[in-house]
C-alpha cells in the first residue's frame, strides 16, 4: 500500500499437530499473513527435542522452497511474518529467534511493541546478558531464558508482568508450543483446531481458513494458551487491563475476510464507508475507493449515498509496496508505476476518492492528480478514519508527530496541499459507533492521544541501532 497508511504489524503462527507436515502448514498460513509485514519470513520446528530454523528477508514465497522447508522436521512450529516497528530491517533482527536454554529449546515470535524495552534492554546488559539484534523480541526471548522457574508456566507470568505495552507472542519449546496475548489485547490472536487432532494460533482467523482449521476463538488478553500432546489447556498468566485492541485492525491491517471479537471486518468497513458518507455528504457521479484497502469502506459510502460505485484507479499487484522507499522522490515515482487511472470511467466525472487513512500525505496527493489527469472534474477524498494526529507507541510504524500531516495542518489546510476540491475525516464517534465499542473498547491513541499504558521519548522503530 501507498505510504499514506500505517504499516502494519506482523504476523505469527504457531502448530501443533501430531501426524502432519507442521512446517508446511506453517509456510501456508504465514503466506495468507503476508498483508501484516513484508520484510523477513522465519519457521522453527520442533522434533523430540531438538528444533530446527530457516527465515531469511523477503516475502514468504521468496524465504521458503521445497529444499528449506525440507529439513524443517517436526509436528509442531511457529511462523513469523515481519514488519520492523523495532529494528531495522536487517537479517539479524528477523523472527523468529530460537536459543537454547536451561529447559531446552526456545524459539519466539512476537507481534507488537513494548513500550518498556529500552529498560529492559538495559537490564539485561547489565546481568550480562548478549544481545545480538536491536528488537525488543529478543529482550523477551532472553528474559524468558533468565527468568527463573523450573517450567514455562513458571516463568512466563513473570515476562507478563515486568513487560508493558502490546504483545502478542507464540513460543516453541521441547514438548510445546504457546500462545501469549498481553493483557490489554492490543494486537489479535485466535485458536483454530485442525483435522479434529492439531491446535493452531494465529494473528488473524483468515490464515486458519487457508490451511483447512476451524476458527475456535481468540486468545484473551492476559491469557497463556499451551498446545501439546494433550490438547489445548489455557489459563490466566496475568489479569485483563482496560480493553484495547488497535482500531486500526478494522480499519485498515486485518484482511477483509478475517474476524475480529466476533466481527466480520468487511462487514465493519462497509458500515465506516456508510457512516462516512452521512457525516461528509457531497454531490458525485462516482465512488472509487483506493485498491484495494478501501474497497469495502468506498462500497459502504457509495450504497449510503446513493453514488453508483466505480474502479478509477487499476493497482499493478506485482509491484513492491511503496513504503519501502525512503525516498520522497521515489515514494511518488512508485505511486505513478503502481496505479494506472482510467479514463473512461473519470472523464469530466466529480469523483469521491474513498481511503481508510492519510498519514504523511505525500502519496495522497500524486494519486489525486493521477485523477485529474485522466479528465476528472472534482475530486473529494473522503477517508474511513479520524485524523492521525499521534504516533503510535504498540507495533505500528505510523511515523513520528512531526511527520503527521493532521498534526500540522488543519482539513482545510490538508485539502489545498493535497489539491482536493474537499476533504472529510470520519469522526471519532463515528468511527466508535461502526466499529461497535465503546470509548474504552479499543486503542484509538493516534486519533486522540490517550495512550492506554505509560509511553516515553525512548521508544522509536531504531532506537537501539542509534546508541
Amino acid at each position: 500500500m501507498p505510504t499514506d497508511h500505517p504499516h502494519e504489524a506482523c504476523g505469527i503462527f504457531a502448530i501443533y499437530a501430531p501426524g502432519q507436515q507442521a512446517a508446511r502448514l506453517t509456510f501456508f498460513a504465514l503466506y495468507a499473513l503476508q498483508h501484516r509485514g513484508q520484510e523477513s519470513a522465519g519457521i522453527v520446528t520442533g522434533e523430540g527435542g531438538v528444533a530446527h530454523i530457516h527465515k531469511g528477508l523477503g516475502l514468504v514465497a521468496q524465504v521458503f522452497t521445497e529444499e528449506n522447508l525440507h529439513p524443517l522436521r517436526g509436528a509442531m512450529a511457529i511462523g513469523h511474518t515481519r514488519y520492523s516497528t523495532t529494528g531495522a530491517p536487517r537479517l539479524r533482527n528477523s523472527q523468529p529467534y530460537l536459543i537454547e536454554t536451561a529447559l531446552g529449546p526456545l524459539g519466539v515470535a512476537h507481534n507488537g511493541n513494548l513500550t518498556n524495552a529500552p529498560a529492559l534492554r538495559r537490564e539485561l546488559l547489565q546481568r550480562g546478558f548478549g544481545l545480538t539484534s536491536s528488537t525488543d523480541s529478543e529482550v523477551i526471548t532472553a528474559m524468558l531464558a533468565g527468568t527463573p522457574g523450573a517450567t514455562w508456566e513458571e516463568r512466563l507470568p513473570v515476562l507478563m508482568e515486568q513487560a508493558e505495552g502490546a504483545y502478542s507472542l507464540v513460543l516453541l519449546t521441547r514438548d510445546a508450543v504457546y500462545a501469549v496475548r498481553d493483557p490489554w489485547g492490543f494486537r489479535p490472536l485466535c485458536i483454530g483446531r485442525l483435522n479434529g487432532a492439531g491446535w493452531v494460533t494465529a494473528s488473524e482467523s483468515c490464515a486458519l481458513a487457508t490451511i483447512g482449521a476451524e476458527f475456535v476463538r481468540e486468545v484473551l488478553p492476559g491469557e497463556i494458551v499451551r498446545l501439546d500432546a494433550a490438547g489445548l489447556t489455557a489459563w490466566q498468566g496475568v489479569a485483563p487491563r482496560r480493553p484495547a485492541l488497535c482500531v486500526f485492525e478494522y480499519i485498515y491491517f486485518a484482511r477483509p475476510d478475517s474476524l475480529l471479537e466476533g466481527r466480520s471486518v468487511h462487514r465493519v468497513r462497509r458500515h465506516l464507508g456508510a457512516r462516512l458518507a452521512e457525516e461528509h455528504p457531497v454531490a458525485a457521479d462516482m465512488v472509487m475507493g483506493v485498491p484495494d484497502s478501501a474497497t469495502a469502506h468506498a462500497i459502504g459510502y457509495a450504497n449510503a449515498a446513493g453514488i453508483p460505485f466505480g474502479e478509477g484507479l487499476i493497482k499493478n499487484r506485482y509491484i513492491g509496496r511503496t513504503f519501502i522507499q525512503p525516498d520522497d522522490r521515489l515514494r511518488r515515482m512508485g505511486v505513478a508505476i503502481k496505479f494506472n487511472p482510467l479514463p473512461d470511467s473519470l472523464h469530466g466525472k466529480r469523483v469521491v476518492l474513498v481511503d481508510d487513512s492519510i498519514v504523511r500525505g505525500n502519496t495522497s496527493g500524486p494519486l489525486v492528480a493521477l485523477l485529474r489527469q485522466a479528465g476528472a472534474s472534482e475530486v473529494h477524498m473522503r477517508v474511513a478514519s479520524p485524523p492521525i494526529r499521534f504516533p503510535c507507541f504498540m507495533g505500528v510504524d505510523m511515523a513520528a508527530q512531526e511527520e503527521l500531516i493532521a498534526a500540522r495542518l488543519e482539513v482545510g489546510e490538508i485539502a489545498r496541499r493535497l489539491g482536493l476540491d474537499s476533504l472529510g475525516y470520519l469522526s471519532l464517534e463515528g468511527l466508535r459507533e461502526a466499529v461497535g465499542g465503546d470509548k474504552e473498547g479499543h486503542c484509538q491513541a493516534c486519533f486522540c492521544g490517550d495512550y492506554p499504558v505509560p509511553v516515553g521519548g525512548e521508544t522509536c522503530k531504531e532506537a537501539f541501532e542509534r546508541r
